[in-house]
């Protein structure tokens, strides 16, 4: 096990890139390694903070307690059979590297979900989606490291509960799941999933009259992400800020009276979902700035931060699009990532 280390910057390990330390630090390098990290001094269940990418969390401000950074790595295949293949990614994965590995391997199912930033054991807490596939689409299971009982246990996809960008893991099981791996059920016969977007037009240009593959779609899929969103690398950010909100089939109907264009799509239940960046750009919003955080002048659902943006700025900013959209349209625009202390969310 690592030293734990104190006082350490956590600017690095956040794609916002907020300035704020950690009181104690340390790396998790192998699972078995939380039997010893939930007996030390500095541990307490209910303040440590289990960070994977950082791609999904706001750091209002220092953190006042233990921050375990998942580092465990590899990925086996577990079980083959009928067209199906069970694949197994430790929690500190790189979520893209690992798309990428699946398709190499000439599996299919996550090639919708490729160049999302953040690791593979924070995609089934968010339960992440792009271009009409969500994570719960190929999970299997998942293996956590059970707080109230120090023990390693397997959950199904059902017992996850997993919704649009909700899992257990957000909701009563926060705070007693640890992920440690994620298992996925991957095809070996690719079928595509074009209908979201501009994806189709993208892989019929890539694939230039041949048979589409699963390497095709995870290109134009991140080729088209590559044109809209900007590299945290080079301007921190949390990909995108708001949830696309879902409203009645009324409150959809209405709204498509005055404004025909308005992308919707309709969900099994009658409910429609919306386009939250298109609720943004009808604002107006693109390119506007508070302080040091600004709305990406060429995706209006990605805030950004421009020139060293302080917690305050984003969420002054945050709030003004949230009012202004509200103004507008009557639509509750609710922000995607994790505001650490919480009681600085929106």
């Amino acid at each position: 096990m690592q030293p734990i280390q104190y006082q350490t910057d956590l600017t690095p390990y956040n794609t916002f890139g907020l300035r704020a330390q950690a009181q104690a630090f340390i790396a998790l390098e192998h699972a078995d390694e939380l039997h010893d990290i939930v007996r030390l001094p500095e541990f307490d269940r209910d303040t440590v903070l289990w960070l994977g990418g950082g791609s999904n969390i706001l750091l209002m401000q220092d953190y006042a307690g233990l921050v375990v950074h998942m580092e465990n790595k590899g990925i086996r295949e577990i079980a083959r059979s009928d067209g199906m293949v069970l694949i197994e990614a430790q929690a500190g994965e790189i979520w893209h590297d690992f798309v990428l590995h699946t398709v190499a391997l000439g599996l299919s199912g996550l090639e919708n979900l490729s160049l999302i930033p953040g690791t593979v054991g924070a995609s089934p807490v968010q339960n992440i989606g792009a271009y009409g596939v969500e994570a719960k689409d190929a999970i299997h299971s998942v293996r956590c490291f059970d707080l109230d009982t120090e023990t390693f246990v397997t959950l199904s996809n059902t017992d996850c509960r997993f919704a649009y960008r909700e899992s257990l893991f957000k909701q009563e099981g926060k705070g007693r799941y640890v992920i440690v791996s994620v298992i996925f059920a991957l095809k070996t016969h690719f079928v595509p999933n074009l209908g979201y977007g501009d994806l189709a037009a993208k892989v019929a240009e890539l694939s230039a009259g041949r048979e589409a593959t699963a390497k095709d779609v995870s290109d134009a899929v991140s080729a088209i992400r590559n044109s809209k969103l900007p590299d945290p690398k080079v301007l921190g950010n949390v990909g995108s800020f708001f949830k696309n909100p879902v409203v009645s089939a009324e409150k959809a109907a209405t709204l498509l009276q005055q404004h025909p264009d308005m992308p919707r799509y309709p969900q099994p239940d009658g409910s429609v979902k919306l386009a939250a960046g298109w609720l943004i750009d009808q604002c107006r919003l693109k390119g506007f700035q508070i302080g040091g955080a600004a709305v990406h002048d060429r995706q209006a659902l990605v805030l950004v931060n421009k020139n060293n943006a302080s917690a305050n700025d984003v969420r002054q900013l945050a709030q003004h699009i949230k009012f202004t959209v509200f103004a507008r349209f009557q639509v509750e625009l609710h922000a995607e990532p994790n505001w650490l202390p919480a009681s600085f969310s929106l």
